[in-house]
């Protein structure tokens, strides 16, 4: 009886480390958000409200739904579920349906709302690498009728996101479908095929793109042009330095107010830095760390293979996203446009990061993590 009880309780630590970084993030974006509100909106808390009402509640009312769904349910449903997702994918190219922000077609609009179909394409490839991969376990090792069916997934989403352009998300994409593709038994020679491709891909997307190999370059010498190309990581740079090991204090960043782009956005690590200081990102970066060793520990103890590879690839979804934006942001890497999951703004990719940690929860429910 106990045993059962313990078996049908979601992962508590799992569900409050995810609560305290949607509140961390809501909390954040206030004070990050507050500058270009008023400017553009003439609302200081514009980010804030269109967070809360279209990421955070309607997200976790989704989460605790999804939590109480058996997470076996989403293979009957993994097919078509990312069919849509490659359609709305396709849709953002669509005059009069997909949105231009920048120069990249990443967006579907529907009157005042905006959808971003790649947030939604992450979690549906998940479902449908982990059903796909576990009806193949006896060929995941061939070539033919594992690797190369592989290949061409990955393949025909990465067209798809290079022409938007979403290198960023492209990266993100790839490494997930790589590591549930590694965890269901690959080969290791076709694992190092795949990453030599993948390294060699992306030096040709860096050299017939100006604004890459501008990227590039910035990273290599971070003082280059440090009014124009390398603007946004000097800016994140000063922003993370200027924080010391306690931060300026919560709402006193001076970075956020029309120096720092995307300052609730891509950059708001660098305003974390600002104003939490060294012991801010610490604790930040701590949560995601329990993130990565709950869901790992929940795919070890998974009752299937299934499950495993879901629970592999959501966590590295959240690992990997969160790594590349931290690591970017702090210079470590070239800079890439994607959001700190749960904290950046963005209402379609809180839903669906929540979506994820729901479907994570009801594994846990499932799993002996005892």
């Amino acid at each position: 009886m106990i045993e059962k009880i313990r078996k049908e309780k979601a992962d508590p630590v799992l569900f409050y480390t995810i609560v305290i970084l949607v509140i961390l993030g809501l909390i954040m974006i206030a004070s990050a958000g507050l500058g270009y509100s008023r400017v553009r909106f003439s609302d200081e808390y514009f980010f804030l409200k269109r967070q809360f009402l279209f990421g955070a509640i309607p997200g976790f009312i989704i989460l605790l739904i999804v939590k109480n769904i058996d997470y076996r349910f989403w293979k009957k449903i993994s097919f078509i579920f990312f069919v849509i997702s490659i359609i709305f994918l396709t849709l953002v190219f669509v005059p009069g349906i997909g949105s231009k922000v920048y120069g990249a077609s990443r967006w579907i609009q529907f009157g005042s709302i905006s959808f971003q179909p790649s947030e939604m394409l992450k979690i549906s490839l998940i479902i449908y690498l982990a059903t796909w991969l576990e009806a193949r376990r006896e060929k995941i090792k061939d070539f033919y009728d594992g690797l190369l069916p592989f290949l061409v997934v990955v393949a025909s989403i990465s067209f798809l996101l290079i022409k938007q352009p979403d290198i960023g998300t492209l990266g993100v994409t790839i490494l997930i479908a790589m590591s549930i593709f590694f965890v269901s038994g690959a080969r290791i020679s076709h694992m190092f095929a795949i990453a030599a491709g993948g390294i060699a891909s992306l030096f040709m997307l860096i050299k017939f793109e100006s604004y890459r190999m501008d990227r590039l370059l910035v990273f290599l010498h971070p003082e280059l042009d440090p009014k124009g190309i390398g603007y946004q990581i000097n800016q994140a740079l000063l922003a993370i330095g200027s924080g010391g090991i306690f931060g300026v204090g919560l709402g006193h960043s001076s970075q956020k107010f029309n120096y720092l782009p995307e300052p609730a956005g891509d950059s708001i690590f660098a305003i974390i830095g600002e104003e939490l200081g060294l012991v801010g990102v610490t604790i930040l970066v701590f949560l995601f760390i329990i993130i990565a060793i709950r869901g790992l520990r929940i795919a070890k103890k998974a009752p299937d293979m299934f499950g495993m590879l879901l629970a592999v690839g959501i966590t590295s979804w959240i690992v990997f996203q969160a790594f590349i934006n931290i690591a970017a942001i702090s210079g470590l890497i070239p800079l890439t446009g994607i959001p700190l999951p749960f904290i950046s703004y963005g209402g379609t990719s809180l839903v669906f990061l929540l979506i994820g940690m729901g479907i994570l929860l009801n594994i846990s429910k499932h799993a002996n993590t005892e």
